[in-house]
C-alpha cells in the first residue's frame, strides 16, 4: 500500500492502532471458515478505529482511492466473509467494545460492535433481562459480527435470530457518510426498513458502529434433557413430531453418531457413544408448567423410539449437556485437517428427508459428513471432514457440496440459515435468489457502494 495512504491512516487512528508487518497481516488471511487467502491476498494494512468518526474518515479515504475495505470483528466468520484480499484495508472493530446503555424501563440496550456476545448476555441477565441469540461462538464473537451475519443459534427455534432483536443501527456507508436507522421503539414503519437490510448484509453495504437491541424478560426457569436414539431417522422424525404436536422448545439440537463419539472423546460429558443420534432439548418459561412441557416432549421421544432419556436435575448437569453441543466443531477437528461446516436450512417437516439424502451423498462420494443441527428450526450443519491437500478427495467434496445445496433448494430450503453466503457460497446464490433476485441485490450494492470497496467478492462473487 502506498506510504502516503499509511500516513493518512496513522493520522486518523494513531500509529499504535495500525499494523503493516507480514506477521501481523498474515492473521487476517483466514477466519473460522475453510477458506485461506494466498499471500497475494495479504492486506496492505490493518487498522483498529476507536470511534465512528475515525471509521467515517477511513471509508472516505478508501472510497476516494478505491481501496477495498474488509470489516472484521473477532474472525469467527465461517463463510469466508472476513478474509483479506490483496492490498486491502482490514478494518477491525474490536476496540469499540462498550455496552453504552441498558434501559430496563423500555427493554432495550445500546452497544458498540466490538462487545462480546456472551459478555453482553451475562450483563443483561444479571438485571433479569434476556438477549436470546446464542451463536456457538458467543464466548468470543462480537455483536457487530452477529448483526452483519444475522447469526442464529440453538435458541432460534423459539426466539428467532439476531434480526428479530435489532431495533436500530448507526452505520457508516462505503462513501463515508454516517447514517442511523430504526430507533428505540418497537413499532417503526417510517420509510424502507434499512435496519433489516443492513442486518445480514455481511459487511457489503456498511460498517456497523452502534446497535440498539430489544431485550425480553429472563425466563423464570428452564429444563434440559437428552433423548438417545438407535437410529438417526428416529431422531429426525421426532423433531418433526415435537413441532407438529404444538410444542416449541427453547432449543432442539440434533447430533449424529460421528459427533457423539468425538464429543465424548474430547469433552468427557457422558454421551452414549453407541447411539445413532441424540436430541438435546431445552424448554423454558413459567416454572409451574415446565414439568408438563418436558413430560409431553418425553412422551413423544419414547413413542418415536428413544432408548434412553436423561433429564438434567441440576444446573451443572444441564451445563454439561450444553458443553457437549458447544464442543461439537472442536471435537471433530481431530478427525481430518479440514472442516467445511455448511448450514443449509430446510422446512422442519423435511428434516428426515434431508438427513437421509445427505447421508446418501456422503456414501456416494465416499466422504465423511457428520450431521448436527438446530433441528427445531430446520437448520442442519452438514459438516464435511476432509483434507484439502488431497486433491482427488477435494474434487469429490466439491461435487457433494453442489448436490447438498441443490437438494436444500429442492426441499424448499435456504442456502444459509445463520452463517451467511460470504465468499464460500457466492457461486450458489442464484439457486435460491434466481437471476432477477441477484440482479436487484447487486443494484442495491452499487447504489450504496458505487466503487465496490466494501467487502468486494462477498455474496455476489467477483
Amino acid at each position: 500500500m502506498k506510504p502516503e495512504i499509511i500516513q493518512e491512516l496513522i493520522k486518523i487512528v494513531g500509529e499504535e492502532n495500525l499494523y503493516t508487518t507480514l506477521e501481523d497481516l498474515y492473521c487476517y488471511t483466514y477466519d473460522a471458515s475453510f477458506l485461506k487467502a494466498d499471500l497475494k491476498d495479504l492486506a496492505g494494512v490493518a487498522v483498529y478505529p476507536g470511534t465512528v468518526e475515525e471509521i467515517s474518515m477511513i471509508l472516505t479515504l478508501a472510497n476516494r482511492e478505491k481501496i477495498p475495505v474488509v470489516p472484521r470483528g473477532a474472525g469467527t466468520n465461517v463463510s469466508g466473509g472476513s478474509v483479506s484480499i490483496g492490498d486491502c484495508i482490514v478494518l477491525v472493530l474490536k476496540r469499540m467494545n462498550k455496552i453504552l446503555e441498558i434501559d430496563k424501563k423500555n427493554l432495550i440496550a445500546v452497544v458498540e460492535p466490538g462487545v462480546i456476545t456472551g459478555q453482553f448476555q451475562r450483563e443483561v441477565e444479571q438485571l433479569g433481562l434476556f438477549y436470546p441469540p446464542d451463536p456457538a461462538s458467543l464466548a468470543v464473537s462480537t455483536m457487530g459480527g452477529n448483526v452483519a451475519e444475522c447469526a442464529g443459534g440453538p435458541r432460534g427455534v423459539k426466539y428467532g435470530v439476531t434480526r428479530d432483536y435489532i431495533l436500530g443501527l448507526e452505520v457508516v456507508l462505503p462513501t463515508g457518510e454516517i447514517m442511523t436507522t430504526g430507533g428505540r421503539t418497537i413499532k417503526n414503519v417510517t420509510g424502507y426498513d434499512m435496519t433489516k437490510l443492513f442486518t445480514g448484509s455481511e459487511g457489503t453495504l456498511c460498517v456497523i458502529t452502534k446497535i440498539i437491541v430489544k431485550l425480553i424478560p429472563l425466563p423464570e426457569a428452564k429444563s434440559t434433557m437428552m433423548a438417545v436414539f438407535s437410529e438417526m431417522e428416529q431422531a429426525s422424525e421426532t423433531v418433526s413430531e415435537i413441532i407438529a404436536g404444538g410444542l416449541v422448545p427453547c432449543s432442539l439440537e440434533l447430533l449424529d453418531n460421528i459427533y457423539i463419539k468425538n464429543i465424548e472423546e474430547y469433552a468427557k460429558v457422558g454421551l452414549p457413544v453407541e447411539a445413532g443420534a441424540v436430541l438435546l432439548i431445552e424448554v423454558d418459561g413459567d416454572s409451574e408448567i415446565l414439568s408438563k412441557q418436558i413430560g409431553k416432549v418425553e412422551e413423544i421421544c419414547r413413542r418415536l423410539g428413544a432408548v434412553q432419556i436423561r433429564v438434567a436435575t441440576t444446573k451443572e448437569e444441564a451445563e454439561d449437556l450444553w458443553l457437549a453441543r458447544r464442543s461439537a466443531f472442536a471435537s471433530v477437528s481431530r478427525v481430518k485437517p479440514t472442516i467445511i461446516g455448511e448450514d443449509a436450512t430446510v422446512p422442519r417437516s423435511q428434516i428426515p428427508v434431508a438427513v437421509r439424502r445427505i447421508q446418501e451423498i456422503a456414501a456416494k462420494y465416499n466422504i465423511i459428513i457428520a450431521i448436527l443441527g438446530h433441528a427445531g428450526d430446520g437448520n442442519l450443519h452438514a459438516t464435511i471432514l476432509t483434507d484439502e491437500m488431497d486433491r482427488e478427495e477435494a474434487a469429490r467434496v466439491e461435487k457433494a457440496i453442489d448436490e447438498i445445496f441443490v437438494l436444500t433448494v429442492e426441499l424448499g430450503g435456504s442456502l444459509s440459515g445463520e452463517h451467511g453466503i460470504g465468499r464460500a457460497k457466492s457461486k450458489f446464490i442464484t439457486l435460491q435468489t434466481g437471476k432477477i433476485g441477484l440482479e436487484i441485490q447487486r443494484k442495491i450494492k452499487h447504489a450504496l457502494d458505487p466503487n465496490n470497496i466494501l467487502n468486494p467478492g462477498v455474496m455476489f462473487g467477483a
